[in-house]
């Protein structure tokens, strides 16, 4: 009977520590920050330095249809005093020097489409703070656009326009065809598909536009595609979240697609000898959820 009440005793014991550990409340969590991608043809067409600006006197523009974007580089900025490369980088996609010198790596690129998810992270692997900017390194945008063939018809074609800083690319596919490259390309290369029809180009060194609202304060390096955009009432985060945190990155493609005009009627045409000369997004703004 002593025995048999022991080993009863000891049960309850290892059933209430048992239940002791079950009991204790989870500390963990599973909010992730999630970044979508979205791109607005009515947001403000916005300069270099982040001030409204129409198309230059010459030349015509067209907002295009983006399809699908990459970026390379997204930096929460604490205030507008915060250098690059100081604030909080949530993302830095590949790069590679398989060109020569160190570039972004398109084959390892990842992309997103109007209104898709581009990144989602937890949110333990962001520092907690408040954030009042957002920058996010551009790299790549396709679309598709308006043009004015040589018989004088209306036709549409898709664009892959490479914003990024340097970016090693081996091979392209625009709607099926594919163009072998296997080099680096420098921010403003270009490249264009219609009717299984392709070429390539590249615009004026210095050409693409690229907002940057903090440029007194914190510049860019020439040649980069670092867009800056405000949060309207700012970024928190707290560090004790338990649902996920959406930031929109919503980007300005009004009248983005800009071309030198030879025959003066607001249409691309190619085949008049009329040059790409911008392919830049014309402005940022994030939101949160």
């Amino acid at each position: 009977m002593k025995t048999f009440y022991f080993i009863f005793c000891s049960c309850l014991m290892l059933l209430s520590s048992c239940t002791d550990v079950n009991d204790e409340p989870d500390t963990t969590s599973d909010a992730n920050l999630i970044i979508k991608l979205a791109f607005n043809s009515t947001q403000e067409r916005l300069g270099n330095f982040g001030e409204p600006v129409s198309v230059a006197t010459g030349n015509a523009a067209q907002s295009p249809s983006i399809n699908r974007m990459s970026a390379n580089y997204i930096e929460f900025a604490p205030n507008m005093l915060t250098a690059l490369g100081t604030g909080e980088i949530v993302f830095s996609g590949s790069e590679t020097t398989s060109g020569g010198e160190k570039a972004i790596d398109f084959q390892e690129a990842r992309f997103a489409g109007n209104n898709e998810t581009f990144l989602t992270i937890p949110l333990s692997q962001v520092a907690a703070g408040d954030y009042e900017w957002v920058r996010v390194s551009l790299a790549y945008q396709e679309g598709d656009i308006d043009f004015l063939g040589e018989d004088g018809n209306d036709y549409t074609g898709t664009l892959a326009s490479f914003v990024g800083y340097n970016t090693y690319v081996s091979t392209l596919n625009l709607n099926g065809s594919t163009i072998a490259i296997n080099a680096n390309r420098l921010q403003g290369f270009w490249a264009f598909e219609t009717l299984g029809f392709t070429a390539q180009g590249q615009a004026p060194e210095g050409a693409t536009t690229v907002p940057n609202p903090l440029f007194d304060s914190s510049p860019i390096p020439q040649g980069s595609c670092v867009v800056t955009g405000e949060f309207e009432n700012g970024l928190t985060i707290s560090g004790n979240e338990t649902e996920d945190v959406v930031v929109t990155l919503s980007f300005s493609t009004n009248n983005s697609f800009e071309w030198t005009e030879v025959h003066a009627d607001g249409k691309y045409e190619p085949s008049a000898g009329e040059q790409v000369v911008d392919m830049g997004l014309r402005g940022l703004i994030p939101s949160v959820n």
